[in-house]
C-alpha cells in the first residue's frame, strides 16, 4: 500500500535527530515537527522505520487530522476514514488517547465516540453488526490538542525504546532512545573508545555500540504490524535482510563502563550480552573518585544521578564537582553529560562548548558537551 503518512513521536528535543536518522536510512520525506516526525511511504517504509529508528518512541500510521469541538464532528470525521483498508473482520481495534486544552476534554467519552464510529464504518463494509475482535491488535490512538484531532494506528506495539536487551535494570535507568541521542550528540563513530564512569545497567554504552556497529535497534524484537494480514510477510523479511547487510562488525569500536554497584555491573554485562555487543564492552567496579584516563582518544558519556533521581541536590552537586576535577580539558578527550540542574556548569567548573535541551520523560534536562580537538 503506497502513499501512507506516518508519525514517529519522540522525546521533546529529539525531533531533528530522529528526522535525520530516518533520512540517513533512505526515508527522505522525514520532517521534524513538535514532538514528532512526519514522513510518507509504503509498508516497506513502515517496516524499515520500526526496525532502524534509534530515537522514535513508536511508528504510527497517521490516518487523518481535523478540527473538532463537538462529539458529532468527531464521529463524522472518524467514520469517514477508510478503516477497512487496515482492519479485518476479526481483528481487534482498541482505542486510547489523550486530550489537552480542548473542548473535547473527556478521554473516556472520546474513546467511546471513536470506537462507535469505527464500528459503524466496518459494519457497513462487512455487513456484520458485531465484531469478536479475536485477531491481531490494531491499536487506534488519538491525540487532541487545542481542538486539533490526530487519528492514528500504532504499528509498533511495545515502545521502540524497548529493544529487547534490557529485561533488567538498576534504579532509574536512562531510556534507550535518550541514551542513543546522547551517543549521537557525542559524535560516536565506529572507531571510538567510549567510557561511562557511572554506567548503571549499561544502556549508554550498549546504545553507543549499536550505533557504531550499525546494528538496527529493533533487530531482536517483534512489532504489532508483523501479525497484520494486510501487510505481506515478505516486507518484513526484506527489511530485516537489508538491516543485517548494513552491520559493521569490522570496526574498532570499544567501550568501558565503571560503577560502584556490583548488581548494576552484573545487569550491565547481561544486557550487553543480550544486545550482542558484550565483546565490545568491559564493565569494571570503580568509584568516580578513582577515575583515570587511558592515553589516546576517549569519548566520555554519562548520566550522573541527580536530585529527582537517586541523590538529593546537594549530593548530586558534590558529584558534579568531582567530575569537574576528573574530566579535565585534554586533547583527544570529549565529555557529554546530561543533567536537569541549571547550576551544573557552575558546579562542574566550566561552561560547556555546546548545550542541547532534551527531556528525560517530563523532566527538562540539558546535555552539556565539551569537545577537545
Amino acid at each position: 500500500m503506497k502513499n501512507l503518512t506516518f508519525s514517529a513521536p519522540c522525546l521533546l528535543g529529539m525531533e531533528g535527530i530522529c528526522a535525520n536518522d530516518l533520512k540517513f536510512n533512505g526515508i527522505e520525506s522525514a520532517k521534524a515537527e513538535n514532538g514528532r516526525v512526519i514522513f510518507s511511504g509504503d509498508f516497506s517504509t513502515l517496516a524499515r522505520a520500526n526496525l532502524i529508528s534509534r530515537y522514535a518512541e513508536r511508528i504510527q500510521i497517521l490516518l487523518d487530522e481535523f478540527n473538532a469541538v463537538t462529539f458529532e464532528e468527531l464521529f463524522v470525521k472518524v467514520k469517514s476514514i477508510p478503516w477497512e483498508r487496515f482492519i479485518g473482520k476479526s481483528d481487534s481495534f482498541p482505542v486510547k488517547g489523550r486530550s489537552l486544552s480542548s473542548q473535547l476534554h473527556s478521554v473516556s467519552d472520546c474513546q467511546k465516540i471513536i470506537k462507535k464510529a469505527v464500528v459503524d464504518r466496518l459494519s457497513s463494509c462487512y455487513g456484520i453488526s458485531w465484531f469478536e475482535e479475536s485477531g491481531p491488535v490494531h491499536q487506534i490512538q488519538f491525540l487532541i490538542i487545542n481542538n486539533r484531532v490526530s487519528i492514528m494506528l500504532d504499528t509498533s506495539g511495545a515502545g521502540l525504546h524497548k529493544r529487547g536487551y534490557r529485561k533488567n535494570s538498576n534504579d532509574a535507568p536512562i531510556k534507550e532512545t535518550l541514551a542513543a541521542a546522547m551517543a549521537d550528540l557525542a559524535r560516536v563513530r565506529p572507531n571510538h573508545f567510549v567510557v561511562d564512569p557511572m554506567c548503571g545497567s549499561g544502556t549508554i554504552l550498549i546504545e553507543s555500540a549499536l550505533k557504531a556497529l550499525k546494528i538496527a535497534p529493533g533487530i531482536n524484537r517483534s512489532f504489532s504490524f508483523e501479525k497484520w494480514s494486510q501487510i505481506p510477510k515478505s516486507v518484513w523479511q526484506e527489511e530485516r535482510e537489508r538491516a543485517d547487510a548494513l552491520k559493521n562488525n569490522d570496526c574498532d569500536f570499544s567501550a568501558i563502563g565503571y560503577d560502584i554497584d556490583d548488581n548494576a555491573l552484573s545487569i550491565a554485562r547481561s544486557n550487553a550480552e543480550k544486545a550482542g555487543v558484550s565483546d565490545r564492552i568491559r564493565f569494571i567496579k570503580r568509584d568516580i573518585r578513582d577515575f583515570e584516563f587511558d592515553s589516546g582518544f576517549e569519548t566520555v558519556i554519562c548520566n550522573p544521578p541527580y536530585g529527582e533521581r537517586l541523590l538529593d541536590v546537594n549530593e548530586a552537586e558534590k558529584l558534579y564537582k568531582i567530575m569537574g576535577s576528573k574530566f579535565v580539558p585534554e586533547k583527544g578527550k570529549s565529555y557529554t553529560i546530561i543533567s536537569p540542574d541549571d547550576n551544573f556548569e557552575k558546579v562542574f567548573g566550566r561552561k560547556a562548548d555546546k548545550r542541547r535541551k532534551l527531556y528525560n520523560g517530563m523532566l527538562k534536562c540539558q546535555v552539556y558537551m565539551y569537545f577537545m580537538s
